[in-house]
């Protein structure tokens, strides 16, 4: 992308897709008419059975309320630090279905775990990585799918580790999705951001304790030269409306 736009992530309104209040075919619509926004981002696990009839229909809701599908949130589908080579496969092939998803639909890209067995070495774990994710993208490249690395814990918390695997690797269609997580004693978030932005595709923003932090790293993104969809992770309508607000202060976006 060449500009900055605003999209929503689903995990930000689970609760009320597992109350029943709406089901993944509605995002669209909640999307536009509740908030406004120009993009979604899905999560694997809330779709129900994505067959073709079913993944046509969402294309037409999207289509209906001019919202672009942006990514895939892929959970529950195994973890990209593996330790066996057959767990390894195993992943490669159960996310080989959301990239054809996601290409189906019009997506540009799928996220994944890379956590890694407790306390695992971090040699092995970027020996399996990489070999987990080379093989991953034989299959992503050819229909144009992008495949992201979210900080969910693990070695995907070390942004170091992250750089190591990212070059090691070394694929223009293999990136970050930095989570603006709280910065917490563990986990400095202005760091990880700062050394993920040169591989990012995509935000999972959240609201920061401040306004000026926010602001602050949404500054960083700017002046990296990142261009593209934040999507809006903070829980909650009120907190998701607040997210507007403040990327269209700080992003000049009217």
């Amino acid at each position: 992308m060449t500009k900055d736009d605003i999209s929503l992530a689903q995990w930000a309104l689970v609760d009320e897709i597992r109350a029943g209040k709406w089901k993944n075919l509605d995002f669209p619509a909640v999307a536009r008419k509740d908030f406004g926004l120009n993009g979604i981002e899905f999560v694997n696990t809330l779709f129900e059975v994505p067959t073709e009839g079913y993944l046509r229909q969402l294309k037409k809701n999207a289509e209906n309320h001019n919202v672009t599908m942006v990514l895939i949130m892929v959970d529950d589908e195994g973890d990209g630090c593996s330790a066996t080579r057959e767990e390894r496969r195993q992943f490669v092939i159960n996310h080989r279905k959301w990239i054809d998803i996601a290409a189906y639909i019009g997506c540009h890209a799928i996220r994944t775990n890379c956590r890694g067995p407790k306390d695992v070495n971090k040699e092995e774990a970027l020996k399996w990585s990489v070999e987990t994710y080379q093989m991953l993208l034989e299959y992503a490249v050819p229909a144009r799918i992008s495949v992201l690395i979210e900080n969910h814990g693990g070695v995907s918390n070390d942004a170091d580790w992250m750089l190591r695997l990212l070059k090691e690797v070394n694929n223009l269609y293999f990136g970050s999705y930095p989570d603006w997580r709280q910065p917490s004693a563990d986990f400095d978030n202005v760091d990880y951001l700062t050394k993920m932005l040169p591989y990012a595709g995509g935000m999972s923003y959240r609201n920061q304790p401040t306004e000026e932090l926010t602001a602050k790293m949404i500054k960083l993104c700017r002046e990296a030269g990142y261009r593209g969809w934040y999507g809006i992770e903070s829980s909650g309508r009120e907190e998701i409306k607040k997210g507007i607000s403040l990327l269209k202060k700080y992003l000049n976006l009217s």
